[in-house]
């Protein structure tokens, strides 16, 4: 991944001004978060004046992120492909800038689960239904999670899933932990 100067220079003049405007900020009211002119930031935003670092150091400060991403180069690799994860009936993604989490589609067909059938492992899930109704026994509680509904939780409550009136396609969103518990024991 190389990338020339003046790409970083670009890059890093569009997402100050994108930070600025998903903040709801002027030009005045970054100003006066750091101590720069309006007419200076203007210029610095459409590349009519160099950037100089201890001015990124206050930009950054200024619109509450980190100098490391203000400056960060973007990945070459942008897209990726699923793996087939034959034990748990899934395709997966890695996250790139989040290796620790997992992101899962899964194909529920089996009916509403029984209690005895309910586990439980280290970790946090996320999950949305895409298709279908969704039963979700948590702890002593069941849960009826329709399309477009979503459900987060701590996997160490014993839990299970099952598919209401057909099949019901999910989307998951796991931390490491909960990813190898569901590889462990993947009917939960």
């Amino acid at each position: 991944m190389t990338q020339e100067l003046g790409d970083v220079d670009s890059l890093v003049r569009q997402r100050l001004r994108a930070l600025r405007l998903a903040q709801g900020l002027s030009l005045g009211d970054l100003a006066e978060r750091t101590h720069l002119s309006p007419s200076s930031l203007s210029r610095i935003e459409n590349g009519q004046r160099r950037l100089a670092l201890d001015q990124l150091v206050l930009l950054a400060r200024g619109l509450d992120t980190s100098l490391d991403e203000l400056v960060e180069v973007q990945e070459d690799e942008v897209v990726s492909n699923a793996e087939i994860d034959q034990s748990m009936g899934s395709l997966r993604w890695h996250l790139r800038r989040s290796p620790d989490t997992l992101v899962l589609r899964r194909r529920v067909t089996g009916p509403p689960p029984a209690p005895k059938r309910m586990r439980a492992h280290p970790g946090q899930e996320w999950l949305v239904v895409l298709s279908g109704t969704l039963t979700l026994l948590l702890g002593e509680r069941r849960y009826r999670i329709e399309t477009n509904q979503s459900a987060e939780f701590d996997t160490m409550l014993p839990h299970a899933f099952g598919a209401e009136g057909g099949p019901v396609d999910v989307l998951m969103v796991v931390d490491r932990a909960a990813g190898r518990g569901h590889r462990d024991q993947p009917d939960g």
